[in-house]
């Protein structure tokens, strides 16, 4: 771990205006620290500044998860265990509850935040071994090509194959979620464009601007959502694939859906064919239900190891509309 200076700004302002001095070449924000702290460790990032921003609020928002109006409002410090806990999400974003409970660990969830959820690192093995200079770390390979792949995205990949590893994210995509900033002349971007593709620039993941700092996300109440996704084992794990479905329901017929994918691509993965396939159905008709299931991996694009996925990705986004409906979900193939 290299050596470095640490700055406890006393507001978001002194955090952004720190972030964009030129008198450091690589100011680091740092929150709950989960992943910052193993990009330390692992030599992937080496600031000569690294800001505590961990006790930050905005002005007069001393409470994790608030109401907004019709918003829900989570602040950029919120803890996972605090999104998981609030009777607002729960109640109003189950989907949203449901997916961040499913992270990591309890330990973990009572110290990562909102925030660095949403701009964790991927963890391709290759990006994190310092063995393998890879298109992300200025390298001209992406060894998973060729490599071990079965963690890897289907959809989207190229020229670099990660994964997004935020569950909060895909859950946030379908509930109309804006992440709100400070630093630069933009207040807000929808979430939905807070991340590029690969082909659009490897060496980061988000489309946030040199200085910007969120500060908040707030999103729209969905009800009647839900969240599914298949790991490995069942201690601490990153999800193989996930689903994230909200529905509006007319007795038993399906109006309109939002369903979002994660752990296939290197962005959250929106997938308008199966919204298209659900519209008119009833949530009665299982049969419906698995045939718009079955195209969620329309236009997928398997690696060597990872075809196994095409197949999951049906299967989870089948278990989260169950789920979104209030039907049983568990034990269904």
């Amino acid at each position: 771990m290299n050596k470095f200076a640490v700055a406890q700004p006393k507001d978001y302002a002194q955090a952004a205006s720190l972030l964009a001095d030129r008198k450091y070449s690589l100011p680091v924000l740092k929150a709950g620290g989960m992943d910052v702290l193993d990009h330390l460790k692992e030599g992937l990032t080496e600031p000569d500044l690294l800001i505590n921003v961990k006790r930050l609020r905005t002005k007069d928002r001393n409470d994790a998860i608030s109401r907004e109006g019709d918003l829900i409002r989570i602040e950029a410090w919120a803890t996972l265990s605090q999104i998981v806990e609030s009777s607002i999400i729960r109640e109003s974003a189950p989907v949203v509850a449901q997916a961040v409970e499913f992270a990591a660990t309890p330990q973990v969830r009572n110290v990562a935040t909102a925030a660095g959820n949403l701009l964790q690192r991927p963890r391709c093995w290759y990006y994190r071994n310092d063995q393998f200079n890879c298109l992300k770390k200025g390298g001209s390979t992406c060894f998973a090509v060729d490599g071990e792949n079965r963690y890897h995205a289907i959809l989207g990949g190229g020229p670099c194959h990660i994964v997004h590893p935020s569950n909060l994210a895909p859950s946030l995509n379908i509930c109309d979620a804006v992440v709100h900033l400070i630093g630069s002349k933009r207040a807000s971007v929808p979430l939905n464009d807070l991340y590029h593709l690969p082909d659009k620039g490897v060496k980061s993941e988000h489309n946030l601007e040199p200085g910007e700092i969120i500060t908040h996300v707030t999103l729209k109440a969905h009800p009647r959502s839900g969240f599914h996704a298949v790991k490995e084992k069942q201690s601490f794990d990153w999800p193989l694939a996930l689903a994230c479905v909200s529905l509006q329901v007319n007795g038993q017929k399906i109006e309109a859906a939002r369903v979002c994918a994660g752990a296939v691509a290197p962005v959250p993965w929106r997938l308008p064919k199966v919204e298209e396939a659900l519209s008119g159905v009833s949530i009665t008709d299982d049969a419906a239900l698995r045939k718009a299931s079955a195209i969620a991996a329309a236009g997928a694009k398997p690696m060597t190891d990872n075809a196994y996925k095409v197949q999951l990705l049906s299967v989870v986004v089948h278990r989260a509309i169950l789920k979104a409906a209030g039907l049983p979900s568990e034990g269904i193939a």
